[in-house]
C-alpha cells in the first residue's frame, strides 16, 4: 500500500506517464549463483504481466531507498524488473573489486534470467554512474536479447577519468571509497559523520602519502585505492581488463546517454557517444545543466531512460525529440536541439596578452607572467566536476583567483553575445625551473558584477621527457578542457585561469617525480606563462554558428 502510494506521488511530482498497471509482486533477496560459487543477492519486482520484458539494474549502492523506488516505477509499467547487489555490497557474496567481475556476473545474472518462467526473451538496462560502467561490461556479449540500454553519467572506461591529464582525479576516487566504506556502517554514526562536515574525509584528501589516505578517510585500507595509486600509467595491463571501450562496435542495442556540463565522466561518455556514431549507431544524447548526483539529473533520467525502455522494449510509442539535446548555460541559453555532436562550429583562439588581457588577436611581444607554485600550500579546486554535488558546478571563482599562484588573462566587455558550443582547448606555453609540474587552465563568465562563474576547464601533468627545462626552453602543453555549451552575454566577460593544480579534485604534483602513492617531498618551483609571437599560448573555443558572425568585445 504504502510502495504503491509512493509511486503514485512520484508519477505525479515527476510528470511521468501514468501507470500501466498497480499490481507489482516484490521478491526479495533471491540468491543468484555465479560460476565460480559467489551468490549475489537480488530483488524482483514483479508486474501482473509474465510475459514481459525485463529491465536490469546491477548495483553497488544497495536495492532500497530510491533503487526500490525505481523498480516500483518501472514493474508498474509493465516490466519485470531485477535490480542486483554487486558482488560484495548489499549482502551479495564475494569481495567488491571494481570491474574486475562485472562482465563475468552480469553474463551470468543474464543466463538465469533466460531460465525465469517470467522471461519473454528481451531485456533492456538502466543505470548511473558504476551501474552504467556494468551496463558497458555485458553489452557486447549479451547478443539480441539485449534491446535497449539507459546510460547516466557514465562511460565504457573508467581509466582516463581515474587519470585525468595522466594526474589522479583524488577527490572522485577517495570520496568513493569513503562512499562505499560508509554502507558498512550504521546509519546513526553515517548521519553523525555527515553533520560533522566529514572531517575524517577532509584530512584523508590533504593527507602524505597518499597511499595511507584511504585509511585516514575510513578507518581501513581499501584494496582498490591502493591498486589505482600503483597502476596509473597509460599501457598498465591492470586496466586492460577493467576498461570495455574496445568492443562498442559490438553493441547493437539502442542506447540513451544522459549526462550534465560539470559531470566528472562527460569527456569519456562523450568519446563513447562518438564512437557509436562512427560505427553506424543512432545513440540518444541528452546533456543538461547538472552535476554528478543533482537533484534535477535524476529526474530527467528517470522520464527519459523510462521513455526510451518503452520505445525499444516494450515497443510503445516514444517521445519523438532530436539525436542530441543540450541546455546551453548562461543568459539566453536554454535547450537546443541538434543532429549530432559536436555541432559545426568554427574553432576561434582567444589569445593571452600582457597585462592580463585576452583578445582574439594574436599577441604581440611580451614578457611572460610568471608564479610561485607551492604543493605544500596547493592552490585549491573550487566547484567544477566533482562527486559530491554540493560541492560541484559552478561558484564564484573570486577568492581563488585572488591568490598569488592564480594568473588570469580578461576579455574587454563583450558588445554582443557570445555562444560557444563544442570541445575546448588550451594551448600553453610554459617555462618552468621544475621538469614535473601541472598545468590547470580554467574559462569562467564574469558578469556585470564582477563575479567569476566557471564555464569549463582541464589539467595536464607534465614530466620529463616532455619537459626538460632550462633558462630559455619552453613547451607547449595542450590542455583538454571540458566540453561546453555555453552563451557568454553582452556585458559579460571572458575569463582564463591558469595555475599549478587544483587540489584536492587533482592529486597536488610534489615536483619530485615521485611514485603517486608514496611521494611525501613537496618541491616548490617558479613558472613562467609566454605570450608572444614565437609563444602564442591561447585557449580555442567552438563558437557557434548561432553568433551570426563574430562577436567583438568593446574597446
Amino acid at each position: 500500500m504504502l510502495a504503491a502510494l509512493a509511486t503514485r506521488v512520484a508519477t505525479a511530482a515527476l510528470r511521468l506517464p501514468p501507470s500501466r498497471t498497480r499490481r507489482v509482486t516484490l521478491t526479495r533477496d533471491i540468491l543468484v549463483r555465479t560460476r565460480d560459487g559467489v551468490s549475489l543477492r537480488t530483488d524482483h519486482h514483479a508486474p501482473d504481466r509474465p510475459a514481459a520484458p525485463t529491465v536490469l539494474i546491477r548495483t553497488p549502492y544497495g536495492r532500497g531507498g530510491p533503487m526500490r523506488l525505481l523498480g516500483r516505477l518501472a514493474a508498474e509499467r509493465g516490466y519485470h524488473v531485477v535490480i542486483q547487489s554487486c558482488r560484495g555490497t548489499g549482502g551479495s557474496g564475494g569481495l567488491f573489486d571494481p570491474l574486475v567481475h562485472e562482465r563475468d556476473d552480469g553474463l551470468d545474472t543474464l543466463d538465469w534470467l533466460r531460465r525465469q518462467s517470467w522471461w519473454n526473451g528481451t531485456f533492456g538496462m538502466f543505470g548511473a554512474s558504476y551501474q552504467g560502467f556494468v551496463q558497458w561490461a555485458v553489452a557486447a556479449d549479451a547478443g539480441a536479447d539485449l534491446r535497449a540500454m539507459v546510460a547516466v553519467v557514465t562511460a565504457s572506461g573508467t581509466r582516463d577519468s581515474t587519470y585525468p591529464g595522466e594526474s589522479f582525479a583524488l577527490d572522485t576516487v577517495l570520496t568513493w571509497a569513503e562512499l562505499l566504506q560508509a554502507q558498512t556502517v550504521g546509519w546513526l554514526a553515517r548521519q553523525w559523520e555527515l553533520k560533522r562536515g566529514q572531517p575524517r574525509l577532509a584530512a584523508g584528501l590533504s593527507h602524505l602519502p597518499l597511499a595511507e589516505a584511504d585509511r585516514v578517510a575510513t578507518g581501513v585500507t581499501v584494496p582498490f585505492f591502493q591498486e589505482w595509486l600503483r597502476h596509473h600509467t597509460p599501457d598498465a595491463a591492470y586496466w586492460r581488463r577493467r576498461v570495455f571501450g574496445d568492443r562498442l562496435a559490438e553493441v547493437h542495442a539502442p542506447v540513451s546517454m544522459i549526462s550534465g556540463w560539470h559531470d566528472i565522466f562527460l569527456p569519456a561518455q562523450l568519446r563513447d557517444f562518438a564512437a557509436l556514431r562512427a560505427a553506424g549507431a543512432a545513440p540518444r544524447l541528452t546533456v543538461g545543466p547538472w552535476t554528478h548526483g543533482s537533484p534535477g539529473l535524476f529526474v530527467a533520467a528517470l522520464r527519459d531512460g523510462l521513455d526510451w525502455i518503452d520505445q525499444h522494449l516494450g515497443g510503445y510509442p516514444g517521445r519523438h525529440r532530436a539525436p542530441v539535446r543540450v541546455h546551453v548555460g548562461g543568459a539566453g541559453g536554454g535547450w537546443r536541439d541538434l543532429p549530432d555532436w559536436p555541432p559545426p562550429g568554427t574553432p576561434t583562439a582567444w589569445h593571452l596578452h600582457p597585462h592580463g588581457a585576452l583578445r582574439a588577436t594574436p599577441p604581440p611581444v611580451s614578457t611572460p607572467d610568471g608564479f610561485w607554485y607551492d604543493p605544500a600550500d596547493p592552490t585549491p579546486s573550487v566547484g567544477g566536476p566533482l562527486l559530491v554535488a554540493q560541492q560541484a558546478g559552478k561558484v564564484d571563482n573570486r577568492p581563488v583567483e585572488a591568490r598569488s599562484d592564480v594568473l588570469t588573462w580578461t576579455s574587454a566587455v563583450l558588445t554582443a553575445a557570445v555562444e560557444v558550443i563544442g570541445p575546448v582547448q588550451a594551448e600553453i606555453f610554459v617555462r618552468s625551473e621544475l621538469p614535473h609540474l601541472d598545468v590547470f587552465v580554467r574559462l569562467c563568465d564574469v558578469d556585470r558584477r564582477g563575479r567569476s562563474w566557471n564555464v569549463c576547464d582541464g589539467l595536464v601533468r607534465v614530466r620529463p621527457p616532455a619537459f626538460s627545462p632550462d633558462q630559455t626552453s619552453a613547451v607547449r602543453v595542450a590542455v583538454p578542457l571540458w566540453p561546453v555549451a555555453h552563451r557568454f552575454a553582452a556585458g559579460h566577460r571572458l575569463r582564463v585561469q591558469i595555475s599549478g593544480g587544483a587540489h584536492p579534485r587533482y592529486a597536488r604534483n610534489p615536483g619530485t617525480g615521485e611514485p603517486l602513492g608514496t611521494a611525501v617531498t613537496l618541491r616548490a618551483g617558479w613558472r613562467e606563462i609566454l605570450h608572444d609571437p614565437q609563444h602564442p599560448s591561447a585557449l580555442v573555443l567552438p563558437l557557434s554558428r548561432a553568433n551570426m558572425g563574430s562577436p567583438r568585445p568593446s574597446a
